[in-house]
């Protein structure tokens, strides 16, 4: 689409207006929190006559981006989907919104996530659920009537993963060309794989943090949502480097992440964790984990099994990591300083507890007590400091395995394919997110680069997405392995038939259509 506008194909506005209209139809995905509908307007202008000058800023000048609501934006309310911050107007952009704005792209709006980022089904926050476009799509709606389901399909819908749900959903629906979400624990590739789009958490420290609300300050990376390999390289070649306003980013300078076209894969060593075979995993996304490690073996790879040792203890680890973590940075939501203020006036001890009983719902409420019960003095040395040295076990393990001259890792991304969400809150968050953050647990507390990258439709009509982890700052590598997987595997595109034929007139440009549409 960025050739499209270069060569005046199309104009940014008209663009930007495509893509509210499509934002207008798929409303009910309710993918976004915020349309910034002026605001995007107003930078389309401003692209536009750039493009007349011949002015470009490159190649994310005119491209309609969204941003997850857990990033500070400038003058447009940011509220983590929750009360605590409902209302909440930063005075401030986040390094990597500032980063996309000075590159020229257009800001849509604000996506949908679990509150305060604490989630992996994008199912816990105020505004409701998120609802996978895939639900919609021709190729999951024929599935269903050959298994004559009968059932009210409005009912039916299913979950795009957590908790960026918003960002995958927007993305995969047409409504923006890449999005941010952020990952903690999974947070951009669990619903990347859930909604069919490539979902890239970086290696930690190479994006600035700097204006995402934390959750948890030593895993928290900013993710990106994109709909194939190479955008996804482009925006991280924008948001990577060093940040004064982030201590934890690196000093070095950062290259371009242009990918070359990788044509032989057999001087790669692909290395498949014998520790990820998991019981729970569906028998579905363990064949098709065995046809691309095949894959890849066919084309002259080495492909060998690893051990990565301490796996088993990555969920109980990162819980007491996660929570204590949490504890710590929800402090500072008292009501004093911003965000939501109860009535209650009898005491200041009264008026946070109010505020916060108020302001926060059951789930963040329930990590902060876990957080401060691993602080408390008497269980500090047990559970914080006993998890901070095996996540070093944890780290080592990733360590030994690329030492050992393993490339990159192949691991699924998710347990099963997308679940309705009538069977999704049968459970409880905690058991979710153990559940659905297994495979991608780990990368975070080891700081690694990982993407997911959807490889192919179940039996259901469903997205299934493999995970590649890569070196520490080999983020360039790992891209180029995870393109050359995407060029091989062909994953189609999602037909959400219905949704276009209504924005048939949006799209009254065939050859934009055809654009937006691959």
């Amino acid at each position: 689409v960025s050739a499209a506008l270069k060569q005046g194909q199309v104009t940014p506005t008209e663009l930007c207006q495509r893509c509210l209209s499509l934002i207008k139809k798929t409303r009910f995905l309710n993918a976004y929190i915020t349309v910034s509908e002026e605001v995007a307007l107003k930078q389309a202008e401003e692209s536009e006559k750039r493009y007349k000058k011949g002015h470009s800023l490159g190649d994310l000048d005119g491209i309609p981006v969204a941003v997850k609501d857990n990033f500070s934006t400038s003058g447009i309310e940011t509220t983590c989907a929750s009360n605590m911050l409902k209302g909440y107007v930063p005075p401030y952009n986040a390094t990597v919104v500032q980063k996309l704005l000075d590159q020229g792209a257009l800001l849509m709006g604000k996506t949908n996530l679990d509150e305060f980022a604490m989630g992996s089904g994008s199912t816990d926050g105020i505004f409701g659920p998120v609802k996978n476009p895939w639900s919609y799509s021709k190729q999951y709606r024929e599935k269903r009537k050959q298994n004559s389901h009968s059932e009210n399909e409005d009912s039916n819908w299913l979950i795009t993963g957590g908790s960026s749900g918003g960002s995958a959903a927007a993305v995969s629906a047409f409504t923006c060309f890449a999005a941010l979400g952020s990952d903690t624990g999974g947070s951009t590739r669990n619903p990347a794989a859930h909604c069919g789009v490539v979902g890239l958490k970086p290696s930690y420290g190479l994006v600035s943090r700097h204006g995402l609300i934390p959750l948890v300050n030593s895993m928290d990376v900013p993710g990106i949502l994109t709909r194939c390999v190479d955008d996804a390289a482009t925006v991280l070649g924008i948001l990577a480097g060093h940040d004064p306003k982030d201590s934890t980013t690196i000093q070095d300078p950062v290259k371009p992440f242009t990918l070359p076209s990788l044509t032989d894969v057999s001087k790669l060593c692909i290395g498949i964790p014998k520790e990820y075979l998991t019981p729970e995993l569906s028998s579905e996304v363990q064949s098709l984990w065995s046809k691309a490690a095949n894959l890849f073996e066919s084309e002259g790879a080495k492909v060998i099994e690893v051990s990565l040792p301490h796996t088993s203890y990555s969920i109980v680890c990162y819980h007491v990591l996660c929570t204590s973590e949490v504890a710590s940075n929800m402090a500072r939501f008292d009501g004093l300083e911003y965000g939501h203020r109860c009535d209650n006036d009898v005491s200041t001890e009264a008026m946070y507890a109010a505020t916060r009983r108020e302001g926060f719902n059951d789930v963040v409420r329930g990590r902060i007590l876990s957080g401060n019960f691993f602080l408390l003095k008497e269980n500090y040395e047990n559970y914080f400091v006993k998890a901070q040295k095996v996540r070093r076990l944890i780290a080592n393990d990733f360590v030994n395995v690329f030492n050992s001259g393993v490339d990159v890792l192949l691991t699924p991304t998710t347990l099963s394919e997308a679940v309705p969400y009538t069977e999704f809150i049968k459970e409880d968050n905690r058991t979710r997110s153990a559940q659905d953050d297994i495979f991608t647990q780990a990368v975070n507390m080891a700081g690694l680069p990982a993407v997911s990258v959807p490889m192919a439709l179940s039996s259901q009509g469903l997205p299934v997405g493999l995970q590649f982890i890569g070196r520490a700052f080999c983020d360039q590598q790992l891209l180029t392995v995870a393109k050359w997987f995407e060029k091989q595997v062909q994953f189609p595109v999602i037909q959400l038939q219905e949704l276009m034929d209504d924005c048939s007139s949006v799209f009254e440009n065939e050859k934009l259509a055809s654009i937006s549409l691959k």
